[in-house]
């Protein structure tokens, strides 16, 4: 059983910033990609980011440039740097981990953090 921990999330007014953190714990197997993905209010879920094993990154439009994605592959841990924080940035923010099982990849998800930037 994967269990991800998200802690960071809170309220921020427009051009601020917060960092989120997502460790994991349990019997992980084989991982490669660790990221983050966010839900907003009537919209679809979309990634926000994504890093794997070798340190590439998958930025989505809206983050690149003011939101930085950081792992640290020995303590299973992924963090999320958001900085010029905007009102449609507002929404659930959610880890997201792939593990391989009985050569399967599984997804496993953070219970989901709330980010609401308000002036």
């Amino acid at each position: 059983q994967v269990r991800l921990v998200e802690s960071g999330g809170g309220l921020v007014q427009p051009g601020g910033s917060l960092k989120l953190s997502c460790a994991a714990s349990g019997n992980i197997g084989h991982i490669d990609s660790m990221g983050w993905y966010r839900r907003a209010p009537g919209k679809q879920r979309e990634l926000v980011a994504a890093m794997n094993m070798e340190g590439e990154t998958n930025y989505a439009a809206f983050a690149q440039g003011r939101f930085t994605i950081s792992r640290n592959n020995a303590k299973n841990t992924v963090s999320l740097q958001m900085d010029s924080l905007k009102v449609e940035d507002t929404a659930v923010y959610y880890c997201n981990l792939p593990v391989l099982d009985s050569d399967l990849w599984i997804d496993y998800w953070g219970q989901g953090t709330q980010v609401t930037v308000s002036s």
